[in-house]
This record gives structure tokens, sequence and C-alpha cells, in this order.
């Protein structure tokens, strides 16, 4: 019998002069209640819901274009998920695209609560000077504190001094020796930037924040999720107390293996900084070498 799309020819009985017709197999069969449920259903997008779901989820079922088409739409689209996520992306292009061209970098974190004059704030200076004039641009979160020092180290010394800013309730404006100033909503976004970009992380000493990046990049580099650069602590007083810890309690708990505390190398010494940063660099030339010969 000849198809015809989803029907089919049939013969009455009675010979080759009887009528035809058009005949499907489900003419008259009921219709079932997903069949009903179905040609109720709203399409929005990707999404399709029936009119009764979507009173249950409150969710509006009017065509993409008619919502890009009203006259006057409301603002209220503004704090919605879906828009936040365009705006997480817009600030992950943005920043890619601004530290695409930096080079090689170090990331330096620390206290916005440390000034200018105190010895926390001249070692993080002097890091970004010695960081700067061998080779390396200075990236920290921007702000005041141990951020501006060792943003001001690396400007007085010739280098790229870059600063990745975060909103915050109270507001904290990138300090004056930014040279590429990057704003972020997220703090999410703003720390891939800290990691991509950073050929090692320098920790001065800082609070929660600061405690933060330390142990991400940690966990990052234990998980095997980046490579292995160095996580160098400054300030051995101060890191002492936690660097205890950590062998007493999680070590002892066996919650963490030796080989994690090696992870992490405790100097005073910016020249040692340096010395640290440019070995790595050159192991990893080698190696890369090595793999492609």
């Amino acid at each position: 019998m000849p198809r015809q799309g989803a029907c089919r020819c049939v013969m009455r009985q009675g010979g080759p002069d009887a009528v035809r017709r058009r005949h499907h197999p489900m003419r008259h069969a009921a219709r079932m209640p997903e069949d009903v449920a179905a040609a109720e259903s709203r399409r929005a997008g990707r999404v399709r819901v029936t009119p009764d779901a979507a009173a249950r989820i409150s969710r509006d079922i009017s065509t993409e274009d008619e919502k890009l088409l009203q006259r006057r739409p409301s603002s209220s689209f503004l704090d919605t998920d879906p828009w936040r996520a365009l705006r997480i992306l817009a600030e992950f292009v943005e920043g890619f695209d601004a530290m695409a061209a930096v080079g090689p970098a170090v990331t330096v974190f620390g206290s916005a609560r440390i000034g200018e004059g105190e010895p926390y704030y001249e070692l993080a200076r002097e890091i970004g000077r010695q960081l700067a004039q061998a080779g390396y641009a200075v990236l920290t979160g921007g702000g005041p504190g141990i951020m501006e020092a060792a943003n001001r180290g690396c400007r007085e010394a010739g280098g790229l001094s870059v600063g990745c800013n975060i909103e915050l309730p109270h507001e904290q404006g990138l300090n004056p020796y930014v040279d590429l100033g990057i704003e972020f909503r997220y703090f999410f976004a703003r720390k891939v930037m800290f990691v991509k970009y950073a050929d090692a992380f320098v920790i001065l000493p800082g609070g929660f924040g600061t405690l933060d990046e330390l142990f991400e990049a940690l966990t990052l580099i234990q998980t095997a999720k980046v490579r292995h650069f160095p996580v160098i602590m400054v300030g051995s007083e101060y890191w002492r107390g936690m660097l205890d810890w950590l062998r007493d309690q999680p070590l002892a708990l066996r919650a963490i293996d030796t080989s994690d505390l090696d992870l992490l190398t405790v100097t005073d010494d910016p020249a040692e900084v340096v010395r640290l940063i440019l070995a790595d660099g050159q192991a990893t030339v080698d190696a890369e070498t090595a793999t492609a010969t």
C-alpha cells in the first residue's frame, strides 16, 4: 500500500472501482492523556512546559520573540540568574582579553590593612621591584596594603603592574600603582585570573582573603587541576603557627600527606623568592623542550 506521509491509502472492499479514502491507524483511537498534554504544552526557547507546570513553577511561557519585542519590558530581569550568567560570562571574556598578552607574571597576595612604612609593606614593595627586574609582571587584587606595595615596587622598577579589583560592600578602588586594572563583580571569576596567568604565588601576611587564595592554590595543585607552580609564603614568624597546626592536626590525622606540605616554601628573603620562581621557570622550559624532542 502506498504511504503518503503519516497516512496510507487503502482500498474499500468491493473491487478496484471502490472509493479511496485516507486512513490513519489512530483515527478512531482515544487520545491518551500524554497526547493531550503535548498538544497543550508551549515551547519557550529550549524548554517545553504545560500550562499546569508553568503555573506551578511560575514560569512565563511567552515565546522569546514576544519577550524581546515588548515595548516597555520590566527591568526586573536584571536580577535574574540567567542574566547573572551573562554577566559572569562577560567577566571571563573581558578578563581573558585583558590578560592574554601580559606574559610571565607572579600573583602576590596579602592584607589590605598593612600600611606604608610597616615592615611587611616594604617587604612586598621590594619583592615587586625584584620580580619586575627579573622580567615578571606583578598581579595583585589591586587594593591597598600589601597589594599596593607589590604593585608599587613593580612599577618603580619599570615592570607591568596588574590589578584585579573586586566589588565590595565598602568600596575598594584600584591603588594608584596599577598599570592594567580589571574590575570584577564575582570572586570566582577574579580567582581564575589569579591562577590562570600566574607562574607563581607569593603569599604575604593577610587575613581570610589571603588564606582563601592560599588554600585554593594548594587544592588545585594537590588535585592536579593546575601544574605544580611555586607557592611561596613570605614571613616565617607570621606563618609559623599555622604551619605547626598543619603538622600537628591535619597531618597527624592523615587528612593530608607529608607531600602536601612540600607544596609550600617559606622564606623572608625577596631574592630567594625570585630565585625559586626563576628556577621553576627554567625547569618548566627544560621539561617542555625534552617533551618536544
